[in-house]
């Protein structure tokens, strides 16, 4: 099965930043940062963020050279994806604050996010 050059490079970047990304989480978790008074933990929060810019990148750089349907199609779930995430996770937040809700790292809007781009997704099949 061939892959056309843009769906490999998208492949390959996602790959890349995501092992950047598995990395520095590896190492975190190994103990490499237990630290946390140390000047360099404010550096691994951004080091660990770096990736995840990169791989929206990666996402959305196919964009540019779709033709003008699968452009607009890709924005609609991407748009409709950050909202619902948004929502749920403000939702959540408040739950937090008012409810007692057990609490939720602010990094976990990411896979909620493209959980919410997953199941979106299916139902997104027009422009309009």
């Amino acid at each position: 099965m061939s892959m056309d050059p843009a769906h490999r490079r998208y492949v390959i970047r996602t790959m890349a930043f995501m092992a950047g990304y598995v990395a520095i989480n590896a190492a975190a978790i190994a103990g490499a940062f237990d630290d946390r008074q140390a000047p360099g933990s404010y550096l691994l929060g951004l080091a660990v963020a770096a990736p995840i810019a990169g791989q929206l990148w990666a996402t959305l750089a196919p964009m540019r050279d779709s033709d003008e349907f699968v452009r607009l199609l890709t924005a609609k779930r991407f748009i409709l994806a950050s909202g619902v995430a948004m929502a749920l996770f403000s939702a959540w937040g408040f739950l937090e604050s008012y409810a007692g809700a057990t609490h939720i790292p602010g990094w976990m809007i990411y896979p909620l996010f493209w959980a919410c781009f997953g199941a979106i997704s299916p139902f997104v099949r027009t422009t309009r």
